[in-house]
């Protein structure tokens, strides 16, 4: 890990490149409209919606389709999935996190979903946080969280080194891409870290302090 650490009583200081974003539940609190949205689509097709809800958080539709429901077509049904995100979309912003994004040089930062790009950009809209200039989207990659391909693209279209960058996650299947990539993790919510590999577990952006340090990286205080 190329980011540098230091400690104080309560507080962790990373100094890192850029900071990588999920954004469901990590930056919107969309857990509630994913939900809804998932059980309409079982109701649809008369699947159970337990198993799906159990793998479905953090994960593109995709996999989820492929792995629990692998006799549909898989681009009709992330299509129709889509077109059911846009109608039920409403959640609020994580506290703290519009401020700090609209703190954020735009080149230090990128989000990086699960979501379609389209899909994204709504919620974001809807819970009243800055777009960024660059957002990895369901579309932009073969394969989704958890393998490391998302991650991997974030840190190179923003042109730094995976291992210098901060990753904000709230998933199980985030936060295995995020590391496989060889990125540094903070969880966002939850008691204790889901991954032991997590450096801090944050409540929400509240927790979170980012200044410019030296040579265009970024100073990053979080709860120790």
């Amino acid at each position: 890990m190329n980011a540098c650490m230091s400690a104080g009583m309560n507080t962790l200081t990373l100094s890192v490149s850029a900071l990588l974003l999920d954004m469901d539940g990590t930056l919107v609190c969309s857990t509630g409209d994913v939900e809804k949205v998932w059980r309409l689509w079982c109701q649809h097709h008369q699947l159970a919606p337990e198993p799906v809800l159990a793998m479905c958080h953090g994960m593109r539709s995709r996999e989820v389709i492929r792995a629990l429901a692998p006799q549909l077509d898989v681009e009709r049904e992330a299509a129709r999935l889509d077109e059911l995100e846009m109608l039920h979309t409403g959640g609020d912003a994580i506290a703290g996190a519009g401020e700090l994004l609209h703190c954020l040089p735009p080149q230090h930062w990128a989000i990086v979903t699960s979501a379609s790009e389209r899909v994204a950009r709504h919620r974001l809209r809807c819970a009243g946080l800055p777009l960024p200039n660059l957002l990895v989207g369901a579309e932009a990659v073969i394969n989704g969280k958890p393998a490391p391909e998302p991650y991997l693209l974030g840190a190179e279209r923003l042109g730094v080194l995976p291992d210098c960058c901060l990753v904000f996650e709230d998933a199980p299947a985030g936060i295995e891409s995020a590391l496989r990539a060889g990125c540094t993790v903070v969880q966002v919510g939850g008691d204790a870290p889901l991954n032991p590999a997590v450096v801090a577990v944050i409540r929400d952006w509240c927790e979170v302090k980012v200044e410019l340090g030296e040579g265009d990286s970024l100073l990053v205080t979080l709860p120790a």
